[in-house]
């Protein structure tokens, strides 16, 4: 299959070129019009298919549930957004909720679905401050041992790939190692870390942040938080959701412009209630939520944000076209830096001969026209 258009994502910048796909690679790249074609998009944009490293559920489906359909109906569908590849993520429960829905998203990888890609696992929780624990029920909250992770990680056959933790409740930093160790990225979230404690995570092994901005210490000039560390280890990976809500375009630009392009990733955090209607009640952690005007959720007993329904190709708009995100800055953050991130960049996260033909085309208007997964058209 070859397609085509005259603005392709390559080598930051758009340029006009076609694609040629065989066995879910991408195999050649020449000048637009080279070559007959089975699809010229036109002038239409072509970009790397959208990574998602930070997503709980979607279409009533939720990690937790342990539902084999309700996780492949999820990734049939996600594609209409341009995600081509995400990790499925947990919170914080008993220790049975967790064990039985990590085997299975390991299930369902080893049996096969359709659409996007599921990378693995982001176990976010139970290792949490009760402070910062934002929608994370209490009541499961528990100091971080390797026993327990081994345990869970035994339960997802290796598949847990990244990990949420308040590092400063890791004794020694004892797990936060053992996880460097073991190819699981440690990302520092729902914590209650000084500035301090967070450049000593990431000297023993942390890598990456959680939702900047949101279950953290916040920046004072005088007390730096995480939020400061997140602005100084510039060569530290911070998620940050993208959706307006959790954080103003202001602070958006903030935090990409200290960032720079090439560690910042934009998460939606979404949860079950992606895809339904406003005004839906949902149950997330064993607390309700309530779907506002927005998109946002919100707990209704205390009335505050408890995740998105946050779509990524809307993401990319709003960092774009509000936030004022230079455009490769805005587009690494959703395709190379989480590629980067996870390790796999040598086949995800951009569009070059030998990588998996994972592609969106969007409109002037930021929807998606053509989602690629492995050079299968899904829409």
């Amino acid at each position: 299959m070859i397609i085509q258009s005259k603005k392709v994502w390559i080598a930051d910048q758009f340029i006009p070129a076609q694609i040629e796909v065989d066995g879910g690679k991408i195999v050649g790249i020449g000048p637009y019009g080279a070559k007959p074609v089975d699809q010229d998009h036109g002038d239409k944009r072509i970009v790397p298919g959208f990574i998602d490293i930070h997503c709980h559920g979607a279409y009533t489906f939720d990690t937790n549930d342990a539902h084999e359909e309700g996780l492949r109906n999820w990734t049939k569908n996600i594609v209409g957004e341009g995600v081509t590849a995400f990790l499925a993520t947990t919170i914080t429960q008993s220790v049975e909720v967790l064990t039985n829905a990590v085997a299975n998203v390991a299930k369902v990888m080893e049996d096969g679905y359709e659409g996007a890609e599921i990378l693995g696992i982001h176990f976010e929780g139970p290792y949490l401050d009760m402070k910062y624990k934002g929608a994370q029920p209490p009541q499961y909250i528990v100091k971080p041992t390797i026993e327990e992770f081994e345990h869970y990680q035994k339960a997802a056959k290796g598949n847990i790939r990244y990990i949420t933790m308040a590092t400063e409740t890791d004794e020694d930093f004892a797990l936060t190692r053992y996880l460097a160790d073991h190819g699981v990225v440690v990302s520092i979230g729902h914590s209650a870390a000084t500035y301090e404690q967070a450049c000593m995570a990431y000297a023993n092994g942390a890598t990456s942040m959680t939702h900047v901005y949101n279950g953290m210490t916040p920046f004072n000039h005088r007390a730096n938080g995480l939020v400061g560390a997140a602005y100084r280890l510039r060569t530290m990976y911070g998620e940050i959701i993208c959706d307006g809500n959790h954080s103003t375009p202001a602070a958006l630009n903030n935090f990409f412009m200290s960032k720079g392009p090439d560690y910042s990733i934009m998460v939606t955090d979404a949860l079950m209630a992606k895809g339904t209607p406003i005004g839906s009640r949902h149950i997330f952690g064993g607390n309700e939520i309530l779907i506002y005007p927005d998109g946002s959720a919100h707990l209704t007993h205390i009335d505050s944000l408890a995740g998105s329904t946050l779509r990524m190709n809307d993401g990319l708009r709003i960092l774009v076209e509000e936030a004022l995100i230079p455009f490769n800055y805005a587009i690494n953050s959703c395709t190379l830096n989480p590629a980067n991130c996870l390790g796999i960049a040598d086949r995800k996260g951009s569009i070059r001969v030998g990588r998996d033909a994972d592609m969106v085309v969007l409109d002037t208007d930021y929807s998606v026209i053509q989602t690629y997964c492995m050079g299968q058209p899904q829409l």
